[in-house]
């Protein structure tokens, strides 16, 4: 089965860090570009960063910057999102993707596998 998980959320007051992983199973994430996306309640899924595989280089959303990084795991076949100086706009459901950083990334165009979210939720 191909399965890409998304784990490691949860509450967190403002101004705290986060790690979240993805885990794939059944495909290698090092042959795709890795996206990360979020989507709060009530609001559009929106791209938080994209990397590219061949230079190693991130495309970061409108609402985040450097305050979220990315990186690959020490386990196999995971990544980490590393999320610092969170704030409580932070809080949404937050996925992991595998496929192809384009162009239009931050509207999900150019992936082909989704995971399932985990909930990060910024308390004031």
């Amino acid at each position: 089965d191909v399965q890409l998980q998304a784990s490691g959320g949860g509450l967190v007051q403002s101004g705290g860090s986060l790690r979240l992983s993805c885990a794939a199973s059944g495909f290698s994430l090092d042959d795709y570009d890795i996206g990360w996306f979020r989507q709060a309640p009530g609001k559009e899924r929106e791209g938080v960063l994209c990397m590219k595989r061949s230079d190693g280089s991130v495309s970061y959303g409108d609402s985040v910057t450097s305050r979220f990084t990315i990186s690959n795991a020490s386990v196999k076949n995971t990544v980490y999102l590393q999320m610092n100086s969170l704030k409580p706009e932070d809080t949404a459901v937050y996925t992991c993707t595998a496929g192809y950083c384009s162009s239009s990334w931050k509207w999900g165009r150019g992936f082909g596998f989704w995971g399932q979210g985990t909930q990060v939720t910024v308390s004031s």
